[in-house]
């Protein structure tokens, strides 16, 4: 490393909160699905700030569309109307099929939107007694990092000293039907889950899975929220990762590439009856909804479809998983993912993801770890297959390297 990117590092370490383990590059400059860092050294983006950047970074249509409302009116309030809002509304639902939406900024804001909805909807709707709705989760689940959320998380990392938490969650077995079956009880409002787990290493449930939760759901009188803030707007190959089993969720939360990685912009898409149980300023956020948001929000839908991102997304991320399982290397225990949502897990004598990562940066290539074992693959949407190819050949070079 030159002496200005320690630098870099060592500033970041003396004032920031040590909350992060980032890999050792500094980045100035991205177009596309390429960064570069200040000494002008190139990489491919695996990761797209957790698939936030999926629309590939800078995207010159959405960089206007901001530039342009941020000339006008950035922010209002929810206390006025504005002339973005209506707009993405409008366009948000006839793109997703969607009758209610709620804007908020973060995606774990989305989150917490929801459980404060379900539960609404459980006293209000479905008649459970007062302070009793229960939630159902999943192990090994990552919905954000807001102490509503860690209190239901099972990684000790995560939820390790920050309790007390609040009760009504039930915690289940990912990819379990029978576990969700078994869990349910006449005070269960919601079933929280991921359609893919991302953070956890990119799980994919057996394949019917979703097509029984939502029957067991629906019988039950339960709202099924997926969490598709990593998932969703075209990362797995289809609009929304439901779309794979022909599933419609109650609530679905969208976040990361709704802006695609220009500003935090999330929503909760959902249906009369849970976001019409809230009244005036029993819920809000004064940048949800903002004109900025909505102004790079609405450029974000637009080129993710006029720019046939989501059919790219199917293509490539088929090429690219049919690569990475052909890589022949003792270090791969198993190479899983869905559109450009992949991952490779290491054997566990293979040593940890992360000295990989750091190999593949030396190639032009960042990706990052999770989960010790585990390097998660995510390139912005745009990708083409020349790049997919140009990233296989370095992977493999490193997946079959010699770190002994």
């Amino acid at each position: 490393m030159s002496s200005s990117v320690i630098d870099f590092i060592a500033t970041e370490a003396r004032f920031g909160a040590q909350n992060y383990a980032p890999i050792g590059v500094v980045l100035s400059r991205g177009e596309g699905v390429w960064v570069w860092d200040t000494e002008g050294n190139r990489y491919l983006d695996c990761l797209s700030a957790y698939s936030a950047v999926s629309q590939g970074h800078c995207h010159p249509k959405i960089l206007a569309a901001m530039v342009e409302q941020a000339h006008r009116l950035t922010l209002t309030s929810r206390a006025f109307h504005n002339d973005q809002l209506a707009l993405f509304y409008e366009e948000i639902a006839a793109l997703t099929g969607s009758h209610k939406v709620l804007p908020m900024n973060s995606g774990a804001e989305a989150v917490e939107t929801a459980i404060k909805s379900v539960r609404k909807w459980g006293y209000e709707v479905k008649g459970v007694p007062d302070g009793q709705a229960e939630i159902i989760v999943c192990a090994n689940n990552f919905h954000g990092r807001t102490l509503g959320i860690v209190g239901f998380s099972t990684d000790p990392e995560t939820h390790g000293h920050f309790g007390p938490f609040a009760p009504g969650f039930k915690i289940i077995p990912f990819g379990d039907a029978a576990a969700l079956k078994k869990a349910i009880t006449p005070n269960t409002v919601a079933f929280l889950v991921e359609p893919i787990q991302g953070e956890a290493g990119v799980v994919i449930p057996p394949a019917g899975y979703f097509t029984e939760v939502r029957q067991l759901c629906t019988a039950n009188n339960v709202m099924l929220v997926l969490d598709e803030i990593q998932t969703g707007l075209g990362r797995t190959g289809k609009l929304l990762a439901e779309q794979h089993e022909g599933i419609e969720a109650d609530v679905t939360l969208l976040g990361k590439a709704l802006s695609g990685g220009f500003y935090p912009v999330s929503a909760v898409l959902s249906n009369n009856d849970v976001l019409g149980t809230l009244r005036p300023g029993q819920h809000g956020s004064t940048f949800g909804g903002n004109p900025l948001a909505c102004a790079v929000a609405r450029a974000a839908m637009r080129v993710l479809v006029e720019e046939g991102m989501i059919e790219n997304a199917a293509r490539q991320g088929a090429r690219f998983l049919e690569g990475l399982k052909d890589i022949r290397a003792n270090t791969i225990r198993e190479v899983r993912g869905r559109g450009l949502m992949l991952a490779v897990e290491l054997h566990p004598e293979a040593g940890r993801a992360r000295r990989y990562c750091e190999a593949l940066q030396g190639k032009g290539i960042l990706a990052k770890d999770t989960h010790e074992q585990t390097i998660r693959i995510a390139p912005p949407l745009v990708i083409t297959s020349d790049q997919v190819d140009w990233a296989l050949e370095r992977l493999a070079s490193t997946l079959t390297q010699d770190f002994s």
